[in-house]
């Protein structure tokens, strides 16, 4: 009965011990950095930069900490994955699809983005100093503290985007699309923009110190408690705007709340 007893345990512990090797094998396999680019892939804390995934599809795919500094994504989809606290430097996302992304705390120094479309984008307190955003698409992205000092936003669609709290010195948003837009204190010193569109934007306790407003449409913004020194209204709609005093502008005002 004495020899029996140990056979029995090996037969009841057997079949466990297989199947948790069979559920880590795979878990280990599936976090490897050198699975090619592929929908969900998992790259978790690896180094590729300077590689080329033009035209990839790396969909839902998980990038966090990811490096890929210099990288070729032009035309990528990225749409749904994770680049939180990615280092994207430098990288090119020239045309790349990453609507629904999350790059919160992602380095974007330098990075292109010119006709990206990123609506629903997650970028809090990303740094995009230099960036090129040309003409991309962050409608209803989320761009709370982040830094994008310098960086060219020229024509970008940045409608119901959330910049609370973001520094946007020296930015160029000429003719970008900001209407409905949350800007409330974010640093827009010496920002340019000419001919934007900021129709009902919020930019309550926003620093405007010297920005370039000329042409721009304001109508019914709000500028309460903005810090507008040496900042240019010329030709700008003020229509309804509440003004830095709160003081609502007349219908029809232009270059100036009357």
């Amino acid at each position: 009965m004495t020899a029996m007893i140990p056979g029995k345990t090996r037969a009841a512990l057997l079949p466990p011990l297989c199947l948790l090797t069979l559920l880590q094998a795979p878990a280990m396999g599936w976090t490897a950095c050198d699975d090619p680019p592929a929908r969900r892939v998992n790259w978790l804390h690896c180094d590729k930069q300077g590689i080329d995934l033009q035209g990839a599809d790396l969909r839902e795919a998980v990038l966090t900490q990811v490096n890929l500094s210099s990288a070729n994504l032009s035309g990528a989809r990225l749409s749904g994955a994770d680049l939180g606290r990615a280092v994207l430097n430098k990288a090119d996302f020239t045309g790349a699809a990453l609507r629904g992304a999350r790059l919160v705390s992602a380095q974007l120094d330098q990075a292109m983005f010119a006709e990206a479309s990123m609506s629903g984008a997650k970028l809090d307190r990303a740094v995009l100093t230099k960036a090129d955003l040309r003409k991309a698409d962050l409608s209803n992205a989320r761009l709370y503290q982040a830094e994008l000092i310098g960086a060219d936003l020229s024509e970008a669609k940045l409608n119901q985007a959330n910049l609370a709290q973001a520094d946007l010195t020296d930015a160029k948003l000429a003719n970008a699309d900001l209407s409905d837009a949350v800007l409330s204190r974010a640093v827009l010193e010496d920002a340019a923009l000419t001919g934007a569109k900021l129709r009902s934007a919020r930019l309550d306790g926003t620093n405007l110190l010297s920005a370039d407003f000329t042409g721009a449409d304001l109508s019914q913004a709000t500028l309460a408690e903005a810090r507008i020194d040496s900042a240019l209204f010329t030709d700008a709609q003020l229509d309804s705007t509440i003004w830095i005093n709160r003081q609502r502008c007349r219908p029809g005002s232009v270059g100036e709340c009357r």
